[in-house]
């Protein structure tokens, strides 16, 4: 990779960063793994309770980015085909006419997606697979670049459904986003006083920094960065290893190693580099497998959580020098 090629990606998370934390504070977890997930092509699922600036973190990122948007509450009551379109019979020209739905777009946010039942869900899947819908028969493709940013209540509230594990699976990173800080509470409430409310963005004076040619060539940069054969073995060794685990019911599938591979790229171009090291490997293997693995039921009950399983395998495979 050329040093310009190297800069691209890192300038463009960097320009893209330093937008968004006119609006979020504190969260640099959240930015910048939804960034790489951008770069590298993938879905993110993010997890937590209202009111901690997941849909406000989408919605800033449209805006800052030269690329289409749209959002889709999801209700108990949403059918699929508002989610993906349909076909209307036109009197005038007595011919059926597309009507696509919202998913017709570059960026599109599914809020609460754990709100619908499995039914609308899964219309999600194969535009989240393929990059294709398919309605009464006729597949049509969808706009490049196309990433699902879908935000999700924890399980245990009341008027949730919990995601088929086809469709977690298609999502690159899941990241759970815990409270702010005292400190960064505290800066919300004082942009709060002085006016800056997340209902009206155009107050924040966010620049458009990046259009979707820039951040497709930032996808072809990421190819281009090496990694040497020890270390797809040690990210093969950490995906056997969820799957021999006593303490795992279900390990993570190839595609798990494939999203570890990709975002290690992903992290090592950010970094400024064109080849992966161990680090970049370890940074992200808890966002790219937390929801891959099935944890046993009597260990959930105990407070065990996949994180926590995921850091204990991290310090047992041997990593390579």
């Amino acid at each position: 990779m050329e040093n310009n090629q190297e800069k691209l990606v890192k300038n463009s998370i960097d320009k893209i960063t330093s937008e968004l934390k006119k609006v979020i504070v504190e969260q640099d977890e959240l930015i910048e793994f939804s960034l790489i997930s951008l770069i590298c092509g993938g879905h993110v699922l993010l997890e937590g309770v209202p009111g901690l600036a997941k849909t406000l973190m989408v919605k800033a990122l449209s805006k800052i980015i030269s690329m289409e948007f749209k959002r889709i509450q999801f209700t108990p009551d949403l059918m699929p085909a508002d989610v993906t379109g349909t076909k209307i019979f036109n009197m005038q020209t007595r011919e059926f006419e597309l009507k696509k739905g919202p998913i017709f777009t570059n960026l599109l946010l599914a809020d609460e997606i754990n709100r619908t039942p499995p039914k609308t869900q899964a219309g999600l899947l194969e535009a989240m697979a393929e990059n294709t819908v398919s309605i009464d028969g006729e597949m049509i493709s969808l706009p490049s670049p196309y990433m699902v940013l879908a935000t999700q209540n924890p399980l245990e509230y009341e008027g949730t459904y919990p995601l088929p594990e086809a469709l977690i699976d298609r999502f690159l990173m899941k990241l759970v986003i815990d409270y702010p800080s005292i400190a960064a509470e505290k800066e919300v409430l004082k942009r709060h006083h002085q006016g800056l409310h997340s209902i009206d963005l155009d107050n924040y004076n966010l620049q458009k920094v990046c259009t979707a040619e820039t951040i497709l060539k930032c996808r072809r940069e990421v190819q281009s960065v090496g990694i040497e054969d020890s270390l797809m073995k040690y990210i093969v060794s950490i995906i056997s290893e969820t799957r021999n685990n006593p303490l795992i019911d279900i390990g993570s599938s190839p595609r798990g190693s494939i999203a570890v591979l990709e975002c290690s790229k992903a992290y090592a171009a950010y970094s400024g580099r064109d080849y992966v090291i161990p680090e970049d490997i370890k940074k992200v293997v808890i966002p790219t497998l937390r929801h891959r693995i099935i944890l046993k039921p009597e260990l959930e009950l105990e407070g065990v959580n996949p994180e926590q399983v995921l850091s204990d395998i991290l310090s047992k495979v041997k990593v390579p020098r």
